[in-house]
């Protein structure tokens, strides 16, 4: 967030200095010179109400730093009396509230947050659940998932729920007895045919899916559930209609369907005679621009045995996600094994701009350049990256052998064979 400076009125030379004094400090962290700062500069704003609340605002900053929170409260709360509920500091105290676990002094403020960003119901379900309301909680998540659909988050908050609480055939019975009441609302169903499942009634589970389809034949969610049901039993046509409906559902989020675009894989490894549904369920995958995508796809090609089309795939996703070191690591590997050194060289430099400290990447960067007789800059590179190494004697040798091939081939047989005795003198554990 930018600090505050262009909200100051009209101010004295020493309400300036002093204030931007404050700012120095906070920003090298001497936290203490700066609530030293902020005192003087609060002197010297007299009766100018907006600059004595910028200085507040900042000495709460300052105070909660220093973990003192109860004056960090205190001065966050004279803004608002003074300035109204401005959303920059509302999330400064709410921040403040959670590092001091006072949580339900939260779920106030967090319902005002609410009204100005709806993001915030998350925040309050998890207050709800940290303050036990668990109905209040439940009520809340299915809420969310009615209105932005299912996350990964909420289906751990509500699990930690329904295990804390402990009750779980309770709440079959208050969900059977919602659903008796009002058969139309999906997430009751959803969260009914999750707890059957977790108690190991699958039958009870399939069933209740089966219900909500017939229920509400538009329904999307239900098919998350079904697909795994109809693949237990062998319904292979079922199944494939199921996982479909997933991977065209608007409703549903896209880290559901990367879970179940792993099961689709599996499920064409072992029928293989689905194979040409994998061209169209990689077409609608394309369009998403995920690097985890295409990051699946590339190790289903690999485990059979199509190098050349795991590639592709690697190289797509490794575009997409600069960030993904396992993506971009495996996408190294396959270019050197298919003899693509160029492509690996360039990888592998491009990758060492964001994960400098991986000696992995020198590795291969160095292997590369080996393979492409660039032996100078093969050397560098290993050089550099063994630096890196922490307790790796397997990389570490690897390391060596690479070194010896540049120096061999560079000419330098004194350094060759120092690197070709290092390598042999590493003692590998079985």
């Amino acid at each position: 967030m930018e600090e505050p400076t262009d909200d100051l009125g009209d101010v004295s030379d020493s309400f300036q200095e002093n204030f931007f004094e404050a700012l120095k400090q906070k920003a090298i962290e001497n936290y203490e010179l700066a609530l030293d700062a902020l005192r003087r500069a609060e002197r010297a704003a007299k009766d100018n109400e907006t600059s004595k609340a910028v200085v507040y605002f900042e000495m709460g900053k300052n105070q909660k730093h220093l973990k003192r929170f109860d004056d960090a409260e205190e001065n966050f709360k004279k803004v608002l009396e003074s300035q109204g509920e401005r959303m920059d500091v509302m999330e400064a105290l709410y921040d403040l509230y959670y590092l001091r676990r006072d949580y339900n002094a939260a779920i106030p403020l967090v319902k005002k947050l609410i009204l100005k960003d709806e993001d915030y119901k998350e925040d309050l379900a998890n207050l709800y659940h940290r303050t036990r309301q668990y109905d209040a909680a439940l009520e809340l998540l299915d809420e969310l998932d009615e209105s932005w659909g299912e996350t990964t988050y909420r289906n751990a908050l509500r699990r930690q729920i329904y295990k804390v609480t402990g009750n779980s055939e309770g709440a079959i019975k208050d969900l059977e007895s919602k659903i008796d009441k009002n058969p139309k609302k999906e997430q009751d169903y959803l969260n009914l045919i999750y707890l059957y499942s977790e108690q190991g009634e699958d039958a009870k589970a399939f069933e209740t899916a089966k219900e909500l389809l017939k229920n509400q034949p538009n329904s999307q969610m239900v098919h998350l559930a079904l697909y795994k049901f109809y693949l237990e039993e062998g319904n292979t046509q079922e199944a494939m209609k199921s996982m479909n409906i997933v991977f065209g559902a608007s409703k549903i989020k896209q880290e559901s369907k990367y879970k179940v675009l792993g099961d689709f894989l599996n499920f064409v490894a072992e029928n293989p005679s689905h194979e040409a549904d994998l061209d169209r369920v990689i077409a609608q995958f394309s369009s998403e621009g995920s690097g985890e995508v295409y990051e699946q796809l590339g190790d289903y090609y690999v485990s059979k045995g199509d190098k050349e089309a795991a590639l592709r795939f690697y190289e797509k996703g490794a575009q997409l996600d600069e960030d993904n070191f396992s993506l971009i690591k495996n996408t190294i590997l396959l270019q050197i094994d298919v003899q693509k050194y160029d492509m690996a060289k360039q990888l592998s430099e491009d990758a060492l701009a964001t994960f400098p400290a991986q000696p992995l990447l020198y590795l291969l960067n160095g292997v590369a350049n080996n393979e492409l007789k660039q032996h100078e800059a093969a050397i560098e590179s290993l050089e550099t990256g063994v630096d890196f190494l922490l307790d790796d004697p397997k990389m570490e040798r690897d390391f060596y052998e690479q070194l010896h091939i540049a120096y061999s081939q560079s000419g330098d047989t004194k350094k060759a064979a120092e690197y070709k005795k290092k390598a042999a003198d590493i003692n590998l554990p079985n």
